[in-house]
């Protein structure tokens, strides 16, 4: 049977001028050679995936996804390019790292994937040699817990803060405390967030928000508060610095507020949860992160500063087109998520439900089409990046799980649970593609390394996992 067929792409513009007759039962292959004919890239190939109007994904061919073929109209197919790299998913544990004395509480790669850092309850950062898979350095100045670490933008500094309220600045190259330790919160800390790479090379601010229902932006080369946000009235759970110098932040008050980080002033106050906010997630969130750090190219750090402020700010802009710009997803224990688009409206465009018990963190992928979701019911569940509309549950683990973290291709996704393993997730099939034991009790993080080639987990049996393909 022929059919009349039109590519649409996301930003809603059309492929060619008129419908193109095809056999209904062209491949997925034969449809990437048209496609990449008419983008004009047939020279240098893009993969692309294909969807049906209804988000239907054509696996195989036309006639074998789509059930009813109206042959007298045309058929719109939604191609989406993928990324040109492709991750090879972990499945085997290359090494376990003891050290710490107390549950790893976080674990991060930094931005350019060469390096990672861990916080522990027993006080310390720990910064590990990726190269012979072997602590580096044991970073030693907090008195209690280190709750939450985050790295700057341009891989020079990390942030660490603790249950007493306290930043201290690290030298991932020399563990070294760079300065003095920053205090003025009145209780712990939950969330650390750097200003984004392209607004400042210099990576200088950094905000913190805690117990206390306070955010402080503060000065790292004066270790100074420079402005304090105030309006939550209970704790602050999580908190997003944007790419258009807007602060999201997340409460047990059930609020999401929006600052504007340049005087503080509250643009917006978002409502709608019954309960409180666990957890916030920006589509841009993976391109802020990486900054100037490029996986296609390797990460590789471009020689000056303007060159890496320049394509941080290349890579922002690029993230936020497919989405039409800054979209931001609360999670919240009354079990809903909602869909946001922070910097035009106080209006939720979606509200997520489904979810049986408690969100714990949401997750945009890098390539900013899906939102993955973990939760206290057991489940992760997928969700489309433009929409808010549920796509799929991911179900085999059998204990709360955690956390989340994406491959930078956005094809494969692993999550860290309470059942002491971790899962690897494969979005064409949308089902278990890699079941990873080994950890002695609950994976409290997890984090893929922003090249691909790592996966980090860390827990409460005190140790650190890296696991490879």
């Amino acid at each position: 049977t022929q059919i009349s067929v039109r590519f649409l792409g996301e930003d809603g513009n059309f492929l060619g001028e008129s419908g193109i007759l095809l056999p209904s039962t062209s491949t997925t292959n034969q449809l990437q050679l048209l496609a990449n004919q008419l983008l004009e890239t047939s020279d240098d190939p893009v993969p692309i995936a294909f969807f049906t109007e209804e988000g239907t994904e054509i696996i195989e061919s036309i006639a074998k996804s789509v059930e009813k073929i109206d042959v007298e109209k045309t058929m719109t197919i939604v191609y989406h390019p993928q990324a040109v790299f492709r991750v090879s998913p972990v499945t085997r544990c290359s090494s376990s790292l003891p050290g710490h004395e107390q549950p790893v509480i976080n674990a991060l790669f930094s931005p350019d994937g060469r390096s990672l850092a861990s916080g522990s309850g027993d006080t310390t950062v720990r910064i590990w040699d990726l190269d012979t898979e072997l602590p580096l350095f044991t970073c030693k100045g907090h008195k209690n817990w280190v709750l939450i670490i985050s790295w700057s933008p341009d891989a020079r500094k990390i942030a660490s803060a603790d249950k007493d309220g306290k930043i201290n600045l690290w030298d991932p190259s020399t563990g070294k405390q760079i300065g003095k330790t920053m205090a003025a919160h009145k209780q712990w800390i939950t969330s650390l967030a750097w200003q984004p790479m392209h607004v400042d090379a210099s990576c200088r601010l950094l905000a913190s928000a805690g117990k206390d229902g306070v955010i402080r932006i503060w000065d790292t080369a004066t270790y100074s508060v420079v402005r304090c946000l105030n309006g939550h009235t209970a704790s602050i759970t999580s908190i997003r610095w944007g790419g258009e110098g807007l602060i999201y932040s997340g409460s047990q008050d059930r609020t999401v507020k929006v600052f504007r980080a340049a005087d503080g002033t509250l643009c917006r106050n978002l409502t709608g949860h019954a309960h409180w906010i666990n957890t916030l997630a920006l589509n841009t969130d993976y391109a802020l992160r990486t900054s100037c750090f490029d996986p296609k190219t390797g990460c590789e750090r471009p020689k000056s500063d303007q060159e890496a402020q320049a394509l941080a700010l290349k890579r922002y802009e690029d993230a936020k087109k497919i989405t039409g710009g800054e979209r931001l997803v609360s999670g919240s224990d009354d079990f809903t998520m909602f869909f946001w688009n922070p910097a035009e409206s106080k209006a939720s465009i979606a509200r997520m439900t489904g979810h049986q018990q408690l969100v714990n963190q949401v997750v945009f992928s890098p390539d900013t089409r899906y939102i993955a979701s973990a939760s206290f019911d057991k489940s992760v569940k997928l969700w489309c990046g433009r929409t808010g509309k549920y796509i799929s549950s991911l179900r085999g683990h059998v204990q709360a799980v955690y956390q989340v973290a994406w491959s930078a291709d956005s094809r494969l996704l692993v999550s860290g649970s309470a059942d002491s393993t971790l899962k690897v997730w494969e979005m064409k099939t949308r089902g278990l593609w890699f079941d990873l034991p080994g950890h002695g009790d609950e994976v409290f993080t997890v984090d893929w390394s922003p090249e691909g080639t790592k996966v980090v987990s860390g827990g409460k049996d005190k140790v650190l996992k890296l696991w490879k393909k």
